[in-house]
């Protein structure tokens, strides 16, 4: 028993030390690939969704049709760096710029292609 366990403990032989090097390798290749797969299916279209989003808040005008992402549905009426006036009805509610989910349509009261493409 003694000899199995000095055996093991002694040093490598010079082949081996580059088949330990291939294999050291080969042991980062599924997570090198889970990380690619992840950046194609998750990460990437994240970073796309809210790309658009800052893009559509920055064009955000007043007079556009808007939706919350609380739900409410109304008409911009003021419009500054932070924050937008809306009117929902016969209320005014005063929100962060950032609390728009997207634009749309007051003829039919649904989101834009823009903003339900992106689900």
């Amino acid at each position: 028993m003694l000899v199995s366990i000095a055996h093991a403990m002694a040093p490598a032989q010079p082949g081996a030390a580059s088949a330990g090097g291939m294999d050291m390798l080969m042991q980062f290749v599924p997570l090198i690939l889970m990380f690619v797969i992840f950046w194609f299916l998750l990460i990437r279209p994240q970073q796309k969704r809210a790309k658009s989003h800052r893009e559509m808040l920055g064009q955000l005008k007043r007079g556009d049709y808007v939706v919350t992402a609380g739900g409410f549905m109304g008409r911009i009426l003021e419009i500054d760096d932070e924050s937008i006036l809306l009117e929902c009805g016969e209320s005014k509610l005063r929100l962060t710029r950032s609390s728009i989910a997207g634009l749309m349509d007051p003829k039919t009261n649904k989101a834009t292609s823009e903003s339900s493409s992106e689900k």
